[in-house]
């Protein structure tokens, strides 16, 4: 393939020859070892631009959450007329998923009934048009419920495993829309055509060839709708793009499509920065862009990113709270050969906040590694600082395993973009599966028998580490094979009933699958051994002859404090999970992992709990992720860290999210002390071969003023478990969790 105009002045090489985005961007990308002082702030424009979006959201926020939802037709990618912020004179990149900007539309696919909720709960009466049209097709949620066991339907009630994607379509699937910007759709829809020829050529047609074939016709199929979408915005994607602004349009195009077609629990966009550096670049250096336009074309894609929603229903909304989607858009990071990737449109990005305000959209993802330059690591300090509204994974960490071209799914993990996809699976509530082996095999809340019938703990009389360690690991063995099992159904129904078509044709036809499994608990679970082995812990007994309660006399070591007694029982746990979760094959070859995140949903599963041996409480909140419990971690910022970093991140490469809250004291008395500690303790932190790390610099007081009275800070934002959220858009129970965390105040 050879385009002399879109492809004007890059540097050739096999990217030409091939789809291999990475290739043209370690060829052709520009590396940045200056400081922030280039940045342009907003354009006229864009501040008039934002100023119709803040009155947007005040309305959307003041009708309840959802400011309108199309209730007439099922939303896909043609389902619509072109929609406008303001208008399309204004608007420099144009699109939104239905006719204006933050009206839902109604995706029924992964289930009907869960559709009618989420249009009923907000007072919309939900189409009959649309009801007589899916009452002959099966939806992924009817599929997953015909294939159910008991055994995984009293799991699921027991809330053992929760979250699950029965109900929701799964998401966590990143397309390469960078390749719709690079390539062009008709060249893309010739290599799938290809692709598909060759699965022809085959002599025997084994199950997965026959479902490849199908998967490939709905691809293509979808891939021209993607045509015709942009179509009807007046642009014609067919060929690459030959500028800057349509790259950008080219690839928002790409993830437009995919968020009309999927409501997914996460639409990342992928790492697009230093990709579309280049075009930027190119103008800048041609006289046909300047610095200004190209803050605001950033800006104007950033302010797009901001307005994606879906409908969604309040049990959803319980479980993943403040209206999250999830946009998370992946900086910086190293190649393979040890250059930075630094741009300065990685810098455009995080201007964003500024010229923008804060936003938990998008999810920002800053690659760490010790290799960026200092006055990079400087100014993302700074933007913590400033906003709440970053993340830091380990680049060095993940380029082991996932080369040096991977994107940030969801929250926290990662996938070499274009290449692997997930398969999204919830979490196990770990302290709640350590219940249930002190109860043999029975719910500690309803008494119901769940897991396999064993030995009843006796009341009264102190519990032996090494028989109750024994027995918690022969249920987790059970809850492991449930699991697996539970997630092959899952994801089976969802391919065969709510395929991600369009976001599957920007992969390669040969994608490597990754099933992300994921706990609950952990610190709740590692606490609860930890005073089992070192105090004494007593059971004690309901009139059912439930143990709901302990006795717990004496100290110990506590998860958090860099002490080994503590942190090395959860080290052992997690490895142990991960260990029996690969016992058992998964869907379509796919490869285990594992994550320790809880996104908001740490107040839910507690509630779904009953007391533990910690001391924790019937119904209190876990902690998120991988955090120590609340106020546990008390010998000061670092030794938290530390207990964290001694996690292996190759039994869980999906994730190991920590969310960090420390007051602007603790960092330092001005504002140069406190960019140098926290760049000090990111680099600290992440040699220690830690994954990740949310950032939050703020006093509890402020979040307790914001809660009280939300006129005080209404675009406060926060990091929370992977993902940023606007405080005020939290439930008040949740506020209330965020609220009691830890907030350092030493290091």
């Amino acid at each position: 393939m050879a385009n002399s105009e879109a492809w004007r002045g890059f540097r050739e090489g096999a990217w030409c020859d091939g789809i291999n985005v990475s290739n043209f961007i370690k060829l052709n990308y520009t590396q940045y070892n200056g400081d922030a002082s280039f940045l342009e702030g907003p354009t006229e424009r864009t501040n008039r631009e934002m100023a119709r979006v803040k009155e947007l959201l005040i309305a959307e926020n003041e009708k309840g959450g959802v400011l309108d939802v199309d209730t007439s037709k099922v939303l896909t990618i043609l389902s619509h007329e072109p929609g406008y912020v303001v208008d399309k004179d204004t608007d420099i990149i144009v699109g939104l998923q239905t006719d204006a900007p933050l009206k839902r539309g109604v995706s029924p696919f992964a289930g009907i009934r869960n559709a009618e909720q989420a249009c009923e709960a907000y007072g919309y009466e939900f189409s009959q048009d649309i009801r007589d049209e899916f009452k002959y097709r099966t939806t992924h949620n009817t599929g997953v419920f015909r294939a159910y066991t008991s055994t995984i339907r009293k799991a699921r009630h027991a809330g053992i495993l929760t979250g699950l994607p029965d109900a929701y379509a799964r998401g966590r699937i990143i397309g390469d829309y960078r390749r719709v910007a690079l390539y062009g759709m008709d060249y893309l829809i010739e290599q799938k055509n290809l692709d598909k020829q060759r699965l022809g050529e085959k002599d025997w047609y084994d199950d997965e060839t026959i479902r490849l074939l199908e998967d490939l016709a709905k691809q293509l199929e979808f891939m021209f709708q993607l045509k015709k979408l942009a179509e009807r915005y007046g642009y014609d994607i067919s060929g690459p793009a030959k500028n800057a602004k349509e790259a950008i349009q080219w690839l928002y195009f790409g993830y437009l499509g995919a968020v009309k077609e999927q409501n997914g629990a996460a639409n990342s966009i992928g790492r697009i920065a230093e990709f579309l550096d280049v075009y930027i670049q190119r103008d800048l250096d041609e006289g046909t862009l300047t610095e200004s336009q190209a803050q605001e074309l950033i800006d104007d894609l950033v302010i797009k990113l901001r307005l994606v929603r879906h409908l969604r229903t309040p049990e959803y909304n319980d479980l993943f709270a403040g209206d999250p989607v999830w946009v998370t858009l992946s900086l910086s990071g190293v190649t393979g050969e040890g250059k930075h990737m630094v741009s300065k449109t990685s810098y455009r990005v995080l201007q964003t906040l500024y010229n923008l305000g804060t936003s938990a959209e998008p999810n920002i993802t800053v690659l760490w590694s010790e290799k960026l330059p200092q006055a990079f690591k400087d100014f993302c300090a700074q933007v913590s600082i400033d906003t709440d509204s970053i993340q830091y994974e380990n680049d060095d960490l993940m380029r082991r395993m996932y080369g040096d071209d991977y994107s940030i799914a969801c929250c926290v993990s990662a996938m070499k973009t274009g290449k692997q996809m997930q398969f999204f699976g919830a979490r196990c509530n770990l302290a709640k599966v350590l219940l249930m082996a002190l109860n043999g095999g029975k719910d500690e809340k309803d008494g119901v028998q769940v897991a396999p019938e064993g030995p009843v703990y006796p009341a009264g009389e102190v519990l032996d580490f090494d028989k109750v360690y024994a027995s918690y690991k022969t249920y987790l063995s059970w809850m492991a094979r449930l699991y697996v099992n539970t997630m092959n159904i899952i994801h089976y129904m969802h391919d065969k009933y709510a395929y991600e078509r369009l976001m599957m044709s920007l992969h390669d036809t040969d994608v490597e699958r990754l099933m992300a499994f994921g706990v609950s608990g952990f610190s709740v679970a590692i606490d609860s051994l930890s005073a089992i082995k070192y105090a004494k812990v007593k059971p004690i007994k309901d009139e059912r002859g439930v143990i709901t309660e302990f006795d717990v006399e004496g100290e110990f070591p506590k998860y958090g404090n860099d002490d080994d007694r503590a942190d090395l029982i959860g080290k052992d746990l997690i490895e142990y999970f991960y260990k029996e979760l690969c016992k058992t094959p998964a869907y379509r070859g796919a490869r285990h992992t594992l994550s320790i995140l809880t996104i908001t949903s740490n107040v839910m599963y507690g509630r779904k709990t009953g007391s533990t041996p910690d001391g924790r409480k019937a119904g209190q909140p876990f902690a998120p992720g991988a955090n120590p419990m609340h106020g546990r971690d008390c010998e000061g910022a670092l030794a938290s860290l530390n207990s964290v970093a001694k996690l292996n991140y190759a039994c869980c490469q999906d994730g190991i999210s920590n969310t960090f809250s420390i007051t602007p004291d603790a960092l330092g008395r001005d504002k140069d002390a406190q960019i140098g500690n926290l760049v000090t303790m990111l680099d600290g932190y992440f040699q220690q071969d830690a994954h990740h790390l949310n950032v939050n610099v703020l006093n509890r007081e402020k979040l307790v003023a914001a809660m009280n009275d939300p006129t005080l800070y209404p675009s406060l934002t926060i990091r929370v478990s992977g993902y940023a959220v606007n405080f005020n858009k939290l439930t008040r129970d949740k506020q209330e969790e965020v609220v009691a965390r830890t907030f350092h105040v030493k290091m």
